[in-house]
């Protein structure tokens, strides 16, 4: 089985998108959409959703005080925490700008705090800013309320004030605990740094914590890896993610305190992401969808069991909203029907805000074949199987079905006449089953590298 899997990582190992969405970004057709038409969509599926399943909201606290250079997220280096109240105040007057939309009272399911680091915010001013957002809406009786935070910075104080608010979930970025990788991504954080976050979150009553760890990171091997496991296997998470570091450097500059000569090869980096995931099996934990793991006690564990699990911009979530509203700088927003992005820069998204205007600046309206790939990109992320109507094949999913061809005769995938169902090996490789589905990537293949590689 291994040497068969290295043979298909190196034929696989491609560049291709991740599938947080479908279309992916840079296939968004701009011709079709404008903030006119982005509010259409979210009056919208409000009306039609927020009744029964609730809404989904994401806030960006795009603040550190340092850079991790392995970072691809949109964030703000500093160490002045006077941007902290001004950035609450617009983030709470774009979220009266949806309420306007609404026309109703939101009922939120999901609520999560993502970064940047939302622990550089003081516990005060979290306060402030979740109690802002709830005392304007009602609480769904199944809500999940999570967050992610920095083990260097996050107090006793922060972890109370938010599980007093509603919080039972909880996301600490790790990475790796080998010092010499930590140093050149420059994201420090010591073993008992994490452990006393952890043992003080599940003393307050946290019901599920999550640890971040990346493969493929600039001098991380083998050894440093297995030593890493072993001690998040002493911590026992409930959750863990495990991701492929994505080297974009022409997007995130940061990148290039390293070069791909520190980076792991790809035989290397596919042997960290074996061993990683076998260590792993081995603890307990059982695969989720791609690049996520749980205990069995884990709701998001019971999810993928119910078929219940879901995708988002926000990763693999155990609930499905309709409409999620991403508030903040660089947030994307997702009414199923459309995708839309915030401005990407702190000044111009306080400008707008304050002005009385949505922030966003780009998006895309979902066409009827969007929606039905969509449909099974999902389910195959999620389920690991797809259905169709054998008698309505025709067009772009005729086309998908040819592409899926040679993966089936790698073992990769199993068709019949009414869906495909992913193998066991074909796990591995979730993204490239995908990517034979993606119309917009087929009919207008980049001619510059745009995603990160596969594994």
């Amino acid at each position: 089985m291994e040497e068969k899997y290295n043979a298909l990582a190196d034929k696989y190992n491609v560049p291709v998108p991740r599938y947080t969405s479908y279309p992916t970004m840079p296939y968004w057709d701009g011709t079709t959409f404008d903030c006119t038409s982005w509010e259409d969509s979210v009056r919208f599926s409000f009306e039609e959703s927020n009744s029964g399943s609730g809404i989904s909201l994401y806030i960006h606290l795009p603040f550190c005080e340092s850079l991790c250079t392995y970072c691809g997220c949109n964030t703000r280096i500093t160490k002045n925490h006077r941007v902290e109240e001004p950035y609450i105040d617009a983030v709470l007057k774009e979220w009266a700008l949806y309420l306007q939309l609404f026309g109703d009272i939101p009922i939120i399911r999901e609520l999560h705090l993502g970064g940047g680091t939302p622990t550089f915010f003081s516990p005060e001013n979290l306060r402030l800013l979740i109690s802002g957002i709830l005392n304007h809406a009602w609480i769904h009786p199944q809500a999940e309320f999570s967050f992610e935070a920095h083990p260097g910075n996050t107090t006793a104080n922060h972890l109370q004030t938010l599980f007093d608010l509603g919080f039972r979930r909880l996301s600490l970025g790790i990475q790796d605990f080998d010092p010499r990788v930590q140093f050149i991504i420059n994201r420090h954080q010591s073993v008992e740094q994490v452990r006393t976050v952890t043992t003080q979150a599940r003393s307050i009553g946290y019901t599920s914590i999550n640890f971040d760890l990346i493969y493929g990171l600039p001098h991380q091997n083998l050894e440093g890896l297995i030593n890493t496991m072993n001690i998040v296997a002493g911590l026992k998470p409930d959750r863990i993610a495990f991701y492929s570091y994505a080297h974009v450097p022409w997007i995130k500059p940061g990148q290039r305190r390293f070069t791909e000569a520190d980076l792991p090869t790809p035989e290397e980096k596919s042997k960290l992401q074996e061993i990683g995931r076998s260590l792993l099996l081995s603890y307990g934990y059982h695969e989720i969808g791609m690049d996520h793991f749980a205990l069995p006690a884990d709701a998001l564990f019971a999810a993928e069991m119910g078929g219940r699990l879901h995708r988002n911009f926000m990763g693999y979530t155990e609930q499905h909203t309709q409409l999620l509203v991403g508030l903040g700088v660089s947030s994307i927003s997702d009414s199923w029907y459309a995708f839309a992005q915030n401005v990407k820069t702190l000044e111009e998204y306080l400008s707008l805000v304050n002005q009385g205007e949505l922030p966003v600046f780009k998006g895309h309206v979902l066409s009827n074949d969007d929606l039905q790939i969509r449909r099974h990109i999902l389910d195959i992320m999620c389920k690991q199987y797809t259905g169709w109507n054998a008698a309505l094949i025709a067009g772009e999913l005729s086309e998908a079905l040819k592409r899926l061809e040679p993966l089936e005769e790698d073992g990769l995938v199993s068709l019949s006449e009414h869906g495909l169902r992913v193998t066991e090996i074909g796990k591995h490789f979730l993204r490239n089953i995908c990517l034979c589905f993606d119309t917009r990537l087929w009919a207008d293949k980049p001619a510059t590298r745009l995603f990160s590689m596969a594994i």
